[in-house]
Order: C-alpha cells, then structure tokens, then sequence
C-alpha cells in the first residue's frame, strides 16, 4: 500500500527516484516492473507496480472498440502506457511524451494512491490541493451518503 505526498526532482535525463521507502516493496511486489500512464481526469501521470495495471488492462480489455468513449479511454490509457523498471538505485525513466502531457520538469510530487502513485507537477499538486480542500469543506459533502460517516 503506498501512501504520502513526497517531494522529488527529475533528473536531467527524465529519471525520478522513486523514495527508499518504496523501493523494497516494489522489487518485492514486481521486480521493479512499473507501468506510467496518463490520468484522464487530472493533469498528472499514474505509476502502477506491473501485477496492478494488469488488473487495469483487464478492464480495459472489456471496453468496446465500437463505442467513442470507450475506444477513447483505450487509446488514451494504452497509448501513453510506457513500461520501466527501476534500477538498482531506484531510479525510473519517464517518457518525454509522458513528462509533457503532466508538465513536469525538476520539481515533482509522487503522491501514494494504495495500489498506485500519482505524479504531479509541483504547481498543479499546489492547486489540487487547494480546490480538493473547498470541494472537502463545501455542504455537498453531507449529501454523499458514502461519505456522511466517513469520519476520522
């Protein structure tokens, strides 16, 4: 389960390194295998460990080639799909189209999302966080019966 926003930069080759924390469970989950794909929702990248975005490509998989959106999703997903595998100093290369969709440059957020991270440019983390934080305090949350009794 990965968890925790961690400050990081990119080399200048495109490489981050993934935090030590991480590392072991990675190798040990996937030999370091790790799938990067486009969000379609958000400006920012998801890196799944390989046996998760497997799961992912089974829905997918499941997705018609006939209906627009669905085909959309599939060419989306699939067609930003870079594989990579860590190296032995936790080091994983980011495709330039990859870094370009997200606009990440030096300054990068790796944010754990439990079965994935999210990767966000510094400044666009700063603003998600800001709107997530209104959306979080506006009434709209009390009618979400999923999430009235989530409380911590």
């Amino acid at each position: 389960m990965f968890r925790g926003a961690n400050a990081i930069s990119l080399d200048s080759k495109g490489r981050l390194t993934v935090p030590t924390r991480y590392r072991d469970p990675l190798r040990a989950c996937c030999g370091g295998a790790l799938i990067c794909t486009v969000d379609i929702q958000s400006p920012c990248l998801l890196l799944y460990p390989l046996p998760e975005w497997e799961r992912v490509e089974q829905k997918l998989m499941s997705l018609s080639d006939t209906q627009p959106a669905e085909r959309a999703i599939k060419r989306l997903l699939l067609g930003y799909a870079t594989e990579g595998e860590m190296d032995k100093a936790g080091r994983l290369l980011l495709s330039a189209p990859l870094r370009q969709y997200a606009q990440l440059d030096k300054s990068v957020m790796l944010v754990g999302q439990l079965n994935k991270f999210e990767l966000w440019a510094e400044p666009q983390w700063q603003a998600q966080i800001e709107a997530a934080h209104q959306q979080v305090s506006q009434a709209e949350l009390l009618s979400n019966p999923r999430l009235q009794e989530f409380s911590l």
